[in-house]
């Protein structure tokens, strides 16, 4: 762009900087005033003087400090104008920008260094990413790919993640049974459990409900992805017994491999100071792996961080991880292949009972029994936060990999569900990783 001689417009600067003075326009308290009144060009000019003599700078050194934020904020007001005429925000904009930069090696082109319009600013993708999605459901994405997807619409007795994709890009979990149809509450990656004061939020027979209250936060980001919500159980009869805070996080690993991190918060219902989570195999984090990785079905393998391996050497012991790997189909036609991913299932240093028992089975499915030996009462004073993590990953069970990736989850902070503040605009909740 040709370069301007802005000192021919001097004569210009000085009359707006003499406005100001004469008006005193010398704080963001009188700039606000201004704003109350109705847009004109008289406006225009008071706006554009009250930026330049900003922050009552009465020297030239003075006010060369404050250029770059007062053209940052120059920029952000005029935005909001929305009243004022394209004729006189450009004219704001001119006299403004002429007043702060009168030398001639300055162009219209360039902006204050470091400080862009927002029309301006630099825009990369995330590595990690959640998209909402019609039907209720939202996309955990690693590099624009979808790995995971949650699902949440009430046409389901509750919640659950569908489907928890390999590094090869196929589900590694399933819905339901391969050969039961009385265990189609078998979906995918799922919460319950059987004994919620005495109610069953295990099976689909019972009339029980969680259902998905809102959602608190969906923060994308390059390290990792949290989706943050807000879940209620439900008995026959319509009555919360149970709120639970939800932190999804996907977290990206090596050689297309990742973590998702689980971390339920749950309270007493509406009403209610206690609730008793029953003795029961049965919940609360629960996964049904593809009929291919089953040890029954497929061609799986059961394997515990004790190193026992099979459900008769691994049901009801206790051990800081369970991982069921197997092979998973890919590829088509002659070119369909077998290829050996799995899900390592961890419990969390921090969980009540850890290291926890577990409930296993040949035909495809483990879950970390929380109650497995006794009954846990749960207080409104207290409280109940659990910490779960599934790493899925490329090839057989890796001990190596599974002890790195659980010394990672154990130093890692929770995730913090807060209000935002007013220096967060345009978001009721932040989620943040806080010990």
């Amino acid at each position: 762009m040709k370069k301007r001689n802005f000192k021919t417009h001097a004569s210009g600067c000085d009359d707006t900087a003499n406005f100001a003075i004469r008006h005193q326009i010398n704080s963001p308290k009188k700039l606000r005033a201004l704003l109350s009144r109705k847009n004109s060009r008289a406006q225009a000019i008071q706006l554009s003087a009250t930026w330049v003599c900003g922050e009552e700078a009465t020297s030239d050194n003075q006010l060369s400090s404050h250029r770059p934020r007062i053209w940052q904020n120059l920029m952000i007001n005029l935005s909001t104008m929305t009243k004022l005429s394209a004729k006189y925000l450009k004219l704001t904009c001119l006299i403004t920008f002429l007043a702060l930069y009168p030398s001639t090696s300055q162009t219209l082109a360039d902006p204050p260094a470091n400080i862009q319009s927002a029309a301006d600013k630099a825009w990369s993708p995330k590595v990690c990413e959640l998209e909402p999605l019609p039907d209720h459901q939202v996309s955990f994405r690693i590099g624009c790919t979808e790995q995971c997807r949650w699902h949440f619409g009430d046409q389901y007795p509750r919640p659950f993640f569908y489907p928890l994709n390999g590094p090869a890009g196929q589900p590694l979990t399933r819905m339901g049974h391969p050969g039961a149809e009385n265990h189609d509450h078998h979906r995918s990656v799922w919460f319950a459990s059987h004994n919620v004061n005495g109610q069953d939020f295990w099976s689909e027979n019972g009339g029980t409900k969680i259902r998905q209250k809102h959602w608190y936060r969906y923060r994308g980001g390059n390290d990792e992805a949290i989706m943050a919500s807000k879940l209620g159980w439900y008995d026959a009869e319509g009555r919360e017994l149970m709120e639970q805070d939800l932190g999804a996080a996907i977290i990206p690993l090596a050689n297309n491999q990742y973590a998702m991190e689980l971390q339920i918060d749950l309270r007493p219902g509406a009403g209610l100071e206690s609730i008793e989570l029953g003795k029961t195999n049965f919940g609360i984090l629960a996964v049904r792996v593809a009929e291919s990785i089953s040890a029954h079905f497929g061609g799986g393998k059961l394997t515990n961080s004790e190193g026992q391996q099979g459900e008769p050497a691994i049901f009801g012991k206790r051990a800081k991880w369970v991982d069921y790997s197997g092979p998973v189909a890919v590829g088509t036609g002659n070119d369909r292949k077998a290829v050996m991913q799995g899900i390592t299932y961890m419990d969390h240093p921090q969980n009540p009972n850890y290291p926890s028992h577990w409930h296993v089975r040949d035909d495809g499915w483990m879950c970390a029994s929380f109650c497995f030996e006794n009954a846990y009462q749960l207080t409104r004073e207290k409280g109940l936060r659990l910490r779960y993590l599934l790493l899925v990953h490329n090839g057989v069970y890796n001990e190596s990999l599974a002890g790195e990736v659980h010394q990672a989850f154990i130093d890692r902070p929770g995730i913090t569900i807060r209000k935002a503040t007013k220096q967060e605009p345009h978001q009721q909740y932040e989620v943040e990783r806080t010990r």
